[in-house]
């Protein structure tokens, strides 16, 4: 019985290394994010453009997405909110995002119904195609945040 419960307890071990050594893999195997932002809240919308901008410094591929209210933000006319402590609005980390690369876009719905047109989107950010954006969230190595 001794012998019986020295096993049972190596088993356990195991699993759970061997989960440990799966998950540590699995996030090896991540090759970028994909952004979601739909939020009115600044603050949200800040801690989302913080965490592309972390993403795309480590040299991961990130695309960012925004819609409904979260659009307003690509917009020129748009309000910025300075939030501490750097006292940064999300507009200017959005559009350092764009200097680093990082593909901006508002969704494909956004410019209608908003009755705006692509004119009135901050250079960098475009409007989503559908079938592209199909495509970016069904790569292999693609993490989905929403924010």
């Amino acid at each position: 019985m001794k012998n019986f419960k020295y096993w049972k307890r190596l088993i356990v071990v195991l699993f759970i290394v061997v989960s440990l050594f799966g998950s540590a893999a699995a996030q090896g195997d991540v090759k970028g994010m994909f952004i979601v932002v739909t939020s009115p809240d600044p603050q949200t919308q800040m801690m989302a453009m913080v965490l592309a901008t972390q993403i795309a410094m480590k040299g991961k591929k990130s695309q960012v997405l925004l819609c409904g209210f979260a659009g307003d933000l690509a917009l020129k006319e748009s309000t910025e909110v300075i939030l501490k402590p750097n006292n940064k609005s999300p507009q200017m980390l959005m559009k350092n995002l764009i200097k680093l690369g990082v593909t901006v876009e508002v969704c494909a719905l956004y410019l209608p119904n908003k009755g705006k047109a692509m004119a009135d989107l901050v250079p960098g950010v475009s409007p989503a195609k559908p079938p592209a954006i199909a495509e970016a969230l069904l790569e292999p190595g693609v993490k989905l945040f929403t924010f």
